[in-house]
């Protein structure tokens, strides 16, 4: 295994969901920047984000899903409900989102890299099997699971630690006791999903873990619940593979939440999953970009985030290329 991996795509800056929504193309942008100007950059293997085929997307969306979102951007400027609105452009960086993580996945997989971060947008956790929601309009986190499920794998693990529930990846998976789906979350926020006593359906019962924080939570509630109700879950689902929707909306300076994390929360956190991934997944994780809208939180944040990553990966790694 080699490099901590990164893949972006340009393409992702052009989605542009109206003028002043939150979820902007400034958001990559700062943490581009960021992580440009420290000396992360250049131990970083980046990598453009390939386009995720629409078999692939139908792993967990229906076709009919996929297919109306293709007519949206094709009419675009338009809408597919109240927070999700989509440009021209939305198209191609709907599915170099979902194709980047699985392009991350890819490469972990083959051993190519030890883990990765994938920044991209539109985000992906609230998208269901048939709608588009909550700023995101296919499901990136669980199209990359099933896929990583497709190939082989007998336990994948998804860690969603943005403030707002993945109602998406949750109802996905529910049933599936192949996929672990934990989240951290404030709670009541939208969308209104993630109860405690929503532990999974059927033969997937057990397989979902809600930690719900009240608005005011900082880091040692959070991070008490990490160790305390995520990680020992965790521990016993043994994950062949670690995927994180990484969203730093937590963080105290952000606008659209009541949490109050800082940076060193998401660094143990980080720190934390990465030692479990070692244990149990030969060290494979891939997060991707979830929330996160004040801007210079979100860039320190996904630098604390890349570090560890990065601090993770042995020491023989050597970078490549840039997107």
């Amino acid at each position: 295994m080699s490099a901590t991996g990164f893949v972006f795509h340009r393409a992702c800056l052009a989605h542009e969901p109206g003028r002043g929504h939150p979820e902007r193309p400034d958001r990559l942008r700062a943490v581009l920047e960021r992580l440009e100007g420290s000396g992360l950059w250049s131990e970083l293997d980046a990598r453009e984000a390939r386009a995720a085929t629409e078999e692939e997307l139908a792993l967990v969306h229906a076709p009919a899903h996929v297919e109306r979102v293709r007519r949206a951007c094709a009419r675009a400027p338009a809408a597919l409900d109240g927070d999700t609105a989509v440009s021209p452009d939305s198209w191609d960086a709907g599915l170099r989102a979902a194709g980047g993580l699985l392009e991350a996945c890819e490469r972990v997989l083959s051993g190519a890299w030890r883990n990765a971060f994938v920044a991209v947008r539109p985000p992906g956790h609230h998208a269901e099997h048939d709608r588009a929601m909550g700023f995101c309009l296919f499901n990136n986190a669980a199209v990359a699971a099933a896929a990583l499920r497709a190939s082989g794998l007998e336990r994948v693990a998804i860690l969603d630690w943005d403030v707002h529930h993945g109602n998406g990846t949750q109802h996905l998976f529910e049933r599936d006791p192949s996929v672990f789906y934990g989240s951290l979350h404030e709670w009541p926020l939208y969308p209104g999903t993630g109860a405690a006593d929503e532990r999974g359906l059927g033969q997937g019962e057990g397989a979902t873990r809600n930690c719900p924080q009240p608005a005011g939570a900082g880091d040692a509630e959070w991070l008490g619940a990490f160790e305390d109700e995520l990680l020992p879950e965790l521990e016993a689902f043994r994950p062949e593979f670690v995927l994180v929707s990484a969203g730093f909306d937590a963080h105290r300076l952000d606008p659209l939440a009541s949490t109050n994390l800082s940076a060193h929360a998401y660094r143990e956190m980080s720190a934390r999953l990465l030692e479990l991934a070692a244990r149990h997944a030969r060290g494979r994780l891939v997060s991707v970009l979830e929330g996160g809208y004040h801007l210079g939180a979100l860039a320190e944040c996904v630098e604390v985030h890349v570090g560890e990553l990065r601090a993770a990966a042995p020491s023989d790694a050597r970078p490549g290329g840039a997107p």
